[in-house]
């Protein structure tokens, strides 16, 4: 059977929406998907159509696919079958409503939102309106989360007790990004816990929480540290201590510890010296992944017995002698490379075909719970973003 095509219209043309493009742009038969192929229709830019027919070139985007200068008018698009929100989390609110108003399909970027009130809504609307919406969480379709989630649920690892996740990057805060930078500007809700952060809690969610029974999933208690960042007084440093409650009967309650920081690193000399930044425990093993966390390719399983499984995950895509790169921004793979991104793609577009309104690995519910627990980090340490940014009001950033 022909695999069914998905037209997308991507929506902000910054460097996450080209690193997702030209990814989604590769043959899936070169990952052994077989049943959705992608396409390009259309792409937007708030700077202007000018910018988003450049983008569409930069991308190798077909050349029948539209440029607009206006999110409003792209929504409007016959052609898109689903839309890309690649905007800064600040603006995924507004972004991801307007679109759902206009009866689309969207895959918004992570963070999900800015608060828990904000997802609700955008979940409300979706379900009200009959349309599919998953948080473009990428790191959970990897083939290398699915075996790490298989090493739970089959029991591999005995009772699973504690997770320990770490997402920081060791890098001068003043010197790269000042003030200014979406990395630490309050009115793009910056700092380490809604862009770093939600990586480690992903880590922390999807082998303690999504490896539970449906009936026996419950939220978290949460406990916190936060350091803020003395330019702008968004967090620097955060440090979450999460307690899972779980009967007695199958193994007590679980611990997780999930840290993001800008001044240190997991991996200080970008070779893996300083060895896992996932470490997941239970009563026969250990499983271990390598950093960077959100983009991992390397796994080590070591149990009881003394047995060992030092497994690699490398990308696929096109090949080396087929002249595609991609990366993110200055980071650039090798020849041939995907960087990973299609996975979810992929998950969004047989989602698509076989009906289904959310996503198979973190439903819309989990979604809203992970914010829930940010929130409550930030309420424990009095860490509030602009009034516009954190309005459930339909406004005009």
């Amino acid at each position: 059977m022909a695999p069914k095509l998905v037209r997308w219209g991507i929506l902000s043309t910054g460097g996450i929406a080209e690193t997702f493009s030209r990814d989604l742009l590769v043959d899936p038969a070169t990952r052994n998907v077989h049943q959705v192929k992608h396409t390009i229709v259309a792409a937007a830019s708030s700077s202007g159509i000018s910018r988003a027919q450049e983008f569409l070139k930069t991308i190798n985007a077909p050349s029948s696919a539209k440029a607009y200068g206006s999110y409003e008018e792209f929504v409007k698009d016959a052609d898109i079958d689903i839309v890309y929100v690649a905007t800064p989390h600040s603006h995924h609110y507004q972004n991801v409503m307007l679109s759902l108003e206009a009866n689309k399909n969207v895959l918004c970027e992570k963070a999900f939102t800015v608060n828990a009130a904000q997802a609700k809504n955008l979940v409300e609307k979706a379900r009200e309106k009959n349309l599919f919406l998953m948080e473009a969480v990428w790191t959970r379709y990897f083939p290398l989360s699915i075996y790490v989630r298989d090493a739970i649920t089959s029991g591999k690892l005995g009772t699973v007790i504690r997770v320990f996740a770490d997402n920081s990057s060791g890098v001068d805060p003043e010197e790269k990004f000042g003030k200014e930078h979406r990395m630490v500007n309050p009115d793009l809700a910056g700092g380490v816990l809604l862009d770093m952060g939600i990586y480690a809690l992903t880590w922390v969610f999807q082998t303690l929480y999504t490896t539970q029974p449906p009936g026996s999933r419950k939220p978290p208690q949460v406990l916190s540290s936060l350091q803020k960042y003395p330019s702008t007084g968004v967090d620097e440093l955060t440090t979450i201590l999460l307690t899972f409650p779980r009967d007695a009967k199958s193994g007590g309650d679980m611990h997780a510890v999930a840290t993001a920081g800008f001044r240190t690193a997991n991996n200080i000399d970008g070779q893996g010296t300083c060895g896992p930044a996932i470490r997941i425990q239970g009563t026969k093993g250990e499983m271990q992944v390598w950093p960077p966390i959100f983009r991992p390719t390397r796994t080590k399983l070591i149990l009881v017995d003394g047995t060992t499984e030092d497994k690699a995950w490398p990308q696929p895509g096109p090949g080396k002698g087929s002249g595609f790169y991609n990366g993110f921004l200055a980071n650039k793979n090798a020849e041939g490379e995907g960087h990973g991104m299609f996975w979810e793609a992929d998950e969004a577009g047989l989602a698509l075909i076989e009906g289904r309104k959310e996503g198979k690995y973190e439903g819309l519910d989990e979604s809203v719970l992970i914010m829930e627990v940010m929130d409550e980090v930030r309420r424990q340490h009095g860490l509030q973003y602009p009034d516009k940014i954190e309005t459930t009001e339909r406004i005009e950033l």
